[in-house]
């Protein structure tokens, strides 16, 4: 049997890590498993994760009501393979040899949850997407 190949590292980050980011993250977690290092991060991270995202994603199954927003810094960066932004803007590091996607979301900020709704949804999409990208199965 070959060795299993190393894990990518997946970093997710918006500016407040109260919405898109945490759903990002979520949903890598749940669809990748133990098969993807899954973080996420704000520029300028919120008191607590967005109520309406909470909501949304609990109407999917996920229970991300313990998560809290956490700080971007340099370090986390460094150490993701795959660096997902979401509307932070010039706020996040770039460092070479890293693979950088900007992901066009709405921000769901102050929004009720029949709006978070779709963004949850687009979200789920591109993080499937992103799974089939790096190759790893089950993802579908």
């Amino acid at each position: 049997m070959s060795s299993a190949a190393p894990r990518p590292s997946v970093l997710f980050v918006c500016v407040h890590n109260a919405g898109r980011s945490q759903m990002g993250a979520a949903f890598l977690t749940r669809l990748g498993g133990d098969r993807v290092e899954v973080r996420s991060a704000g520029s300028a991270p919120a008191d607590a994760v967005n109520p309406a995202v909470v909501e949304a994603m609990a109407e999917v199954g996920i229970d991300i009501s313990a998560e809290t927003p956490k700080v971007l810094t340099t370090e986390a960066v460094r150490s993701s393979d795959v660096v997902i932004t979401m509307g932070c803007g010039d706020a996040c590091p770039v460092f070479p040899g890293k693979r950088y996607l900007d992901w066009q979301l709405d921000d769901p900020a102050g929004q009720g949850v029949e709006a978070v709704r779709p963004i949850r949804d687009a979200v789920e999409g591109r993080v499937r997407a992103l799974l089939a990208d790096l190759g790893i199965p089950g993802a579908s």
